[in-house]
């Protein structure tokens, strides 16, 4: 049985030269988004996977370079692909907001029967905080992480030995007693803003507070265009790229 996950992109959500954060996990032939921004769609194409080839897609949170692509998804699914749905994986906080606060505008269209996001897509509610199988041997468990206030937003474990933030803020105890001391999740992949004050994302400087040890198991993603500026400045993280792929154990 294998795993890999495959960064889509790695970009924040202001990057012009980098895609958006996401990635594809591949777990025994069988294909999981995580999130879906505007260039996801883009990346898909570059590595020859069409969207009837993609089993489900695991939202975050509802920021556009997150979520930007599932119209187009929808629609290819729906236009090309003889109205084949694919599974979204959500918990009820974001199911409650995703259609009516950013999809309907461009969606809704009664005329054809098409009023809600079910009619695009088969809708998968996950509970927070507990364990989930998407595809055999993978995983997931969301957690609720803070982003920006009063929005549902989580961060992901997988097979419970990788941990994936999407974005969320610096929080050295959960990195510390949850991912490392609890769970001893050997791979962290982090969002990582490389300059300013972290008022919605973990900065650069905040992440280098981190003891060494656990600096070794974390990958830098959802950072901006400025990114080759600070190769070598990273202490033991080390950036992942736009489509790197990574083995991850089941």
């Amino acid at each position: 049985m294998s795993l890999q996950i495959q960064m889509l992109g790695t970009g924040s959500a202001f990057a012009k030269t980098l895609y958006n954060t996401s990635a594809l996990v591949r777990s025994n032939n069988k294909n999981i988004l995580i999130d879906c921004g505007h260039t996801t769609p883009k990346s898909l194409d570059d590595i020859q996977v069409q969207p009837d080839q993609i089993e489900g897609i695991i939202i975050s949170h509802i920021h556009a370079d997150h979520i930007g692509g599932l119209e187009e998804m929808a629609f290819r699914l729906l236009y090309e692909f003889n109205q084949k749905k694919t599974k979204l994986f959500m918990t009820p906080a974001i199911a409650a907001i995703l259609w009516e606060n950013t999809l309907k505008g461009g969606m809704y269209n009664p005329s054809d029967g098409f009023n809600g996001i079910e009619d695009y897509f088969d809708i998968v509610l996950l509970e927070e905080s507990k364990p989930t199988e998407i595809v055999p041997g993978f995983t997931i468990e969301l957690i609720s992480t803070l982003h920006i206030p009063h929005k549902p937003s989580y961060s992901l474990f997988i097979n419970e030995q990788t941990f994936y933030s999407a974005d969320t803020k610096f929080n050295e105890e959960l990195l510390i007693h949850e991912v490392i001391n609890k769970r001893n999740c050997h791979t962290i992949l982090h969002d990582c803003q490389l300059g300013g004050h972290g008022a919605i994302h973990a900065t650069l400087a905040e992440l280098l507070t981190l003891p060494e040890e656990i600096q070794q198991r974390i990958h830098l993603m959802h950072y901006g265009d400025e990114m080759v500026n600070y190769i070598g400045k990273t202490g033991k993280m080390t950036f992942i790229k736009q489509h790197d792929v990574l083995e991850l154990p089941q």
